[in-house]
This record gives structure tokens, C-alpha cells and sequence, in this order.
């Protein structure tokens, strides 16, 4: 099987990824792309960054998130702390309105800044990653709604 080594300093441009000065500085990260491994539907993201997506999201994001990113019941309204319960990632929600490089950043950095109490994975999970849980959720969205946050600038 061939496969081809591509960097994805583009994505890394793209999501605004730079190492946090907590966080010791990393080689560019590369992904490994086989051959074949065409874009979904005409969207940005591969099936093998789905397929890694799949295995992290279930180990990191279902506990708050559901298994389908489908969030919490009642996620629009604040609870007793004041914070946000997690919202839906599944096309369902708000999050289709956020650009891509909004939603990795929120999984690199967490929620707290914007109301929530998601924890930051830059100390856990790497750039690929974090790019790879963004394309996972972002396949259970309709074309519609991937459509739609397209014309809202999504790729910016």
C-alpha cells in the first residue's frame, strides 16, 4: 500500500494552533494520508481523520457530549454555577456557527473562557488530534448545516 506524508501546516495555519508556553514546543506535526483516502462528501476533512476522530471522541468527548454529540438535555440554559452544560456538536446546536479554527481552539484551550466547563486537551491530545475530533463530529452534521457554515466562513 502507498502512502503519502503530508504536512498539515496548513490546517495548523488554518485551526491557529501554536504551542502554549505550558506546553513544550513539538516537531511540526504530519499526518499520514493513504492513498486513496479521498475527502468526504467534498467536505475539508479525510476519512482516516474521521476514523481517528471516532476512537478520541469516544474516549474523551461522550462522557459530556453523548455518543452522537448530540450534548445535554437543557444545554441552552445555565445552570445553579452560572456555567453552560455541554451543547451539542452533532449539527443540532450552535456549534456549526463557529468557524473551525473556534472549534479546535475550544478543544485545545476548553470551554471555560466562553461559559462552560470543558477542559483544555493541549496538554493531552496533539494538533492532528484536535483537527481529527472537529472532522469526527463535524460527519454526523447534515449537508445542510456543513453547507451553511461554509457560507458562514467555517474554513476561516
Amino acid at each position: 500500500m502507498v502512502k503519502k506524508i503530508l504536512p498539515i501546516a496548513g490546517f495548523l495555519f488554518l485551526v491557529g494552533c501554536s504551542p502554549s508556553e505550558s506546553q513544550p514546543e513539538q516537531a511540526q506535526a504530519e499526518t499520514i494520508i493513504e492513498q486513496g483516502d479521498p475527502l468526504i462528501n467534498g467536505r475539508w476533512y479525510r476519512q482516516s481523520q474521521v476514523n481517528l476522530g471516532d476512537g478520541l471522541f469516544k474516549e474523551n468527548c461522550t462522557t459530556c457530549h453523548g455518543d452522537n454529540g448530540q450534548g445535554t438535555f437543557g444545554w441552552k440554559n445555565r445552570l445553579a454555577d452560572g456555567s453552560f452544560p455541554p451543547p451539542p456538536l452533532n449539527g443540532s446546536g450552535h456549534a456549526w456557527h463557529h468557524p473551525l479554527s473556534l472549534l479546535v481552539r475550544t478543544i485545545s484551550e476548553g470551554g471555560i473562557s466562553r461559559g462552560g466547563k470543558m477542559p483544555a486537551f493541549n496538554n493531552k491530545l496533539n494538533s492532528d488530534e484536535q483537527v481529527a475530533i472537529a472532522a469526527y463530529f463535524q460527519n454526523f452534521w447534515k449537508d445542510e448545516i456543513y453547507q451553511a457554515w461554509i457560507q458562514r466562513g467555517g474554513l476561516n
